[in-house]
């Protein structure tokens, strides 16, 4: 018997679909950097309901699906909607910094404090502290 869960064609499920087919579709595109390098989705996550019900409804369509911590695979607590500028501060190859007890993205830094990437890159480069290389007027 077939069950319908009435969100075929929503960004939800397409975003799942999305996942299953970047994990376990060796014909993918994406799977060499997914499900090639043994990034797996969670048992739990097979059917969509238990994925929406772990995902809830994506708050924008600016947003879609990320793994927080990009080690592990597509499960509930790893999971969230993310926007495309959080998505690319949260890759394998952002550089994270610590200043005034926070800990952000180097991107992130530059947009809040108003430095130019190529700034704050030199400053790295010579050898600076986080803090100085933010810190510094």
């Amino acid at each position: 018997m077939y069950r319908t869960h009435g969100m075929r064609n929503s960004p939800e499920n397409e975003a799942w679909h999305a996942m299953k087919q970047r994990c376990n579709n060796p014909k993918s595109q994406a799977y060499k950097n997914y499900g090639g390098r043994g990034i797996q989705v969670c048992p739990e996550w097979a059917s969509f309901e238990a994925f929406y019900r772990d995902m809830g409804p994506r708050p924008s369509p600016k947003h879609s699906l990320e793994r927080i911590d990009n080690e592990r695979g597509y499960e509930a607590g790893n999971c969230r909607w993310a926007t495309l500028i959080e998505q690319h501060q949260n890759t394998r190859y952002s550089r994270f910094l610590e200043f005034g007890g926070e800990t952000k993205a180097c991107a992130e830094w530059c947009r809040e404090l108003g430095i130019k990437p190529s700034t704050l890159c030199d400053r790295l480069k010579r050898g600076w502290s986080d803090e100085m290389a933010l810190g510094y007027r």
